[in-house]
C-alpha cells in the first residue's frame, strides 16, 4: 500500500518539489471549508496555497475547533457577497465564489505557479445555474488546458478505475460508448501509471459492457464489435510509445473489479459512470480521489459532493480530501521541475 502521507511530507524536503501544492475552495456553502481545514491542520508541514476567502476558512476553522490556517496558505480571492454565505445554503452568490476560486487556482496551475490542484467539491447544479457550461471539474480543466486527451480515473489503495464515459445518461451509453474513447481511457491510465504512479509493468483489465461480457453475443455486440478492437488498439499504440502495460479484456463487469482488488490488475477501466463507482465507493467511500488524467499538472478531489446537509455540523469526514491531498503531493513529486 502506498504511504501517500511520506509522499506529502516529501513535498516540503530538501530536493524535491518546492512549489506549493494549490486547493480550491470549492462551494463556501458546503463542507469544502471544513474538510480543507481539518485536512491542513494533519498536515501542518505541506507547502500549500488555498485559493478562497481567508474568513471563511477562519469561521470554518473556529466552529471545529482546529487551527486557521495561516496566511501564507492562502491566497485570497474576495466575491462580493461570499463572506456572508451560510454553511448548508448554497445560494447565486456561492456559485460565483466556487467558480472565482477554481478559476485562480486553475489559472496558478496552468502558469506553473503551483505544483499541482487539489479541488475541493463544487456543485455542478448552482454552478451551472450561474452560467457554467461545463459537466464539472474534469472538463472544465481539460478545456482549460486545450486538451481533449483526457480521462477520470477513480483511486484508492486496492482499486483503480477509469471511466471510458463520464456523465452521461445510462440508455445513452451504448451509443456514445466508441472505440477511441476505450482507446483514449486504457492509454491515459497505462501512461498515468507508469510516469506518475511509479508502477513498472501496469496491468489494465478492459470491463465488458453486458453480462458476461456478451457471452459470445448472446447478451449484446459490443464486446466484438467495439470493446475487442479497442483493446487491440490501445496496445498498438502503448507499444508504439514503447510503454510496457499490458492491456486485456473484455472482462465480465460482475468480476473483474474483484479481480482487481485483489491485484491482478492495476487499473480497471470502466465503460460508464455508475459501473466502476458503485465497487470503487463500496471499498473506497472515505478515501477514494478522483484524478484527472491527461492534464499538464497533477489533478485530485475527493470523491464527493457538497454534502450540504451536514455542511456547518462538524460531522464532515475529511478522510477523502485528505487522501487526494497527500496523492496530489505525491503525484506532483514525480514531476519534471518547471522551465
Amino acid at each position: 500500500m502506498v504511504d501517500h502521507h511520506a509522499a506529502a511530507r516529501s513535498l516540503s524536503s530538501p530536493g524535491s518539489e518546492t512549489r506549493p501544492l494549490g486547493i480550491s475552495l470549492g462551494d463556501p456553502a458546503g463542507i469544502g471549508p471544513e474538510i480543507i481545514v481539518r485536512a491542513l491542520a494533519a498536515r501542518p508541514d505541506l507547502n500549500v496555497r488555498v485559493f478562497g476567502d481567508p474568513g471563511i476558512l477562519a469561521a470554518a476553522a473556529a466552529r471545529i475547533g482546529v487551527a486557521s490556517p495561516p496566511t501564507n496558505r492562502v491566497h485570497a480571492v474576495h466575491v462580493p457577497g461570499a463572506a456572508g454565505v451560510m454553511p448548508g445554503n448554497p445560494s447565486l452568490i456561492s456559485a460565483r465564489a466556487q467558480l472565482a476560486y477554481l478559476e485562480a487556482a486553475t489559472d496558478a496551475a496552468l502558469a506553473g505557479t503551483v505544483a499541482g490542484l487539489c479541488t475541493a467539491p463544487i456543485s455542478k447544479d448552482w454552478v451551472a445555474r450561474a452560467g457554467f457550461p461545463f459537466a464539472g471539474h474534469t472538463e472544465y480543466l481539460a478545456a482549460r488546458a486545450e486538451t481533449t486527451e483526457f480521462a477520470m480515473m477513480l483511486a484508492g489503495s486496492r482499486l483503480r478505475v477509469v471511466l471510458a464515459t463520464r456523465h452521461i445518461a445510462l440508455r445513452d451509453v451504448p451509443a456514445k460508448l466508441t472505440a477511441p474513447e476505450i482507446v483514449r481511457a486504457a492509454v491515459l491510465a497505462a501512461r498515468a501509471l507508469v510516469s506518475e504512479f511509479g508502477i513498472g509493468r501496469p496491468r489494465i483489465g478492459v470491463a465488458g459492457l453486458n453480462p458476461h461480457a456478451g457471452e459470445s453475443g448472446r447478451f449484446g455486440d459490443e464486446e466484438d464489435r467495439v470493446i475487442i478492437p479497442a483493446i487491440q488498439a490501445a496496445r498498438r499504440v502503448l507499444e508504439s510509445e514503447g510503454i510496457p502495460a499490458v492491456v486485456t479484456g473484455p472482462y465480465a463487469p460482475d468480476a473483474v473489479f474483484r479481480q482487481a482488488s485483489l491485484g491482478d490488475f492495476s487499473a480497471v477501466v470502466a465503460l460508464y459512470h455508475d459501473q466502476g463507482l458503485i465497487p470503487l465507493k463500496l471499498l473506497h467511500f472515505d478515501d477514494a480521489v478522483n484524478v484527472t488524467l491527461g492534464l499538464p499538472f497533477p489533478r485530485t478531489s475527493p470523491d464527493h459532493g457538497t454534502a450540504y446537509a451536514i455542511a456547518g455540523s462538524g460531522r464532515a469526514n475529511a478522510g477523502s480530501f485528505l487522501a487526494a491531498l497527500d496523492l496530489a503531493a505525491r503525484l506532483a513529486s514525480r514531476q519534471p521541475p518547471p522551465p
